[in-house]
């Protein structure tokens, strides 16, 4: 099927930033991590996209998640994440395309260690055949939705293989693991902060989200005292409450007074609600490393709050889970 051919605004129809949902797209591997940031950086430095049917004008922002057996490719502003348009994109067209990618690439490498030049050309043209069939195959299936050039689709490709082997498969529908939600003002300090660390202690024993009662932006101290204790924050999107799928968890924590007042008027379903005041270390002035400090504090608060809590957590379903297990039928 031909493509309609489009003009596309050097200056406003690309992506200048993509991040990735830590809630199903996980990782502690730092090669694989590596290589999702090669994949990210690659398509930030050259693209041409553009959403399709929206009045919204870029650059934007790419938002990727994992659900189910789709790819979500959710646009958004790149300064205050404002959601623009969202697409699923179903992986089974692209199973095979996949695969392929990996036997292709794992030959690549190996064929630069030992094999003579002809043959590495020829690994090379199979690459780079199997790049321009999933990419056409991308373009398609995206077609009046969002739009790309040929480059761009590849790079896109490149990305969906890098993360899909990753995906978390917990389907939270049916999923008998607690559920806690984290707020805070915009999103951005502390509740995503809180929430990377219940992720990291408690791997596969929780799920996790984190909101704002506004939305906010990313914030490079965050990203800076994370990356000291194990955990990329590059990838976090700031959400609001209104985006949460779910209206049922068994721990809402609020983070600030406002989302304190916000949670209440909400009307969420909760196991439990509890209110952390933590200082918003945005708000602290003086040279670099004062502020850094108040972000440093923050942090190793919620470290030590996060797994006290959640351990109890954890451990009261476990011990329902086990008492099910030892009914009667």
């Amino acid at each position: 099927m031909a493509l309609t051919p489009r003009e596309f605004d050097p200056k406003t129809d690309r992506i200048v930033a993509v991040t990735l949902d830590p809630n199903t797209i996980t990782s502690i591997n730092p090669d694989e991590v590596h290589e999702w940031r090669i994949a990210i950086y690659d398509l930030v430095e050259s693209n041409k996209f553009h959403p399709a049917r929206v009045a919204a004008k870029g650059p934007y922002a790419l938002h990727v998640s994992i659900v189910a057996n789709y790819i979500v490719l959710d646009v958004r502003h790149p300064e205050t994440y404002e959601p623009i348009a969202a697409h699923y994109l179903s992986l089974t067209p692209f199973r095979r395309l996949i695969r392929d990618y990996f036997r292709i690439r794992d030959s690549y490498y190996e064929a630069i260690k030992t094999s003579s030049p002809f043959q590495i050309e020829a690994v090379d043209m199979a690459r780079r055949g199997l790049h321009n069939e999933a990419a056409e195959l991308l373009r398609t299936r995206l077609d009046n939705k969002l739009e790309m050039d040929l480059n761009t689709a590849r790079r896109l490709f490149t990305l969906i293989c890098a993360v899909q082997p990753f995906a978390s498969r917990i389907d939270e529908r049916e999923s008998d693991l607690p559920t806690v939600l984290f707020v805070c003002s915009m999103n951005s300090v502390r509740s995503p902060i809180a929430a990377a660390l219940a992720r990291k202690f408690f791997p596969g024993r929780l799920i996790v989200r984190s909101a704002g009662v506004r939305s906010g932006k990313g914030d490079g101290f965050v990203h800076e005292v994370m990356e000291e204790v194990g955990i990329d924050m590059s990838v976090h999107t700031p959400h609001t409450m209104d985006e949460l799928a779910a209206n049922h968890f068994d721990l809402v924590v609020t983070l600030s007074a406002d989302a304190q007042e916000a949670v209440a008027r909400r009307g969420f379903e909760m196991g439990a609600l509890e209110h952390w005041p933590m200082p918003d270390p945005t708000l602290v002035e003086g040279n670099r490393e004062a502020v850094l400090s108040a972000y440093r504090t923050l942090r190793d608060t919620l470290q030590k709050k996060v797994r006290e809590r959640l351990e109890q957590l954890v451990a009261s379903a476990g011990a329902g889970s086990s008492q099910k297990r030892a009914s009667p039928v």
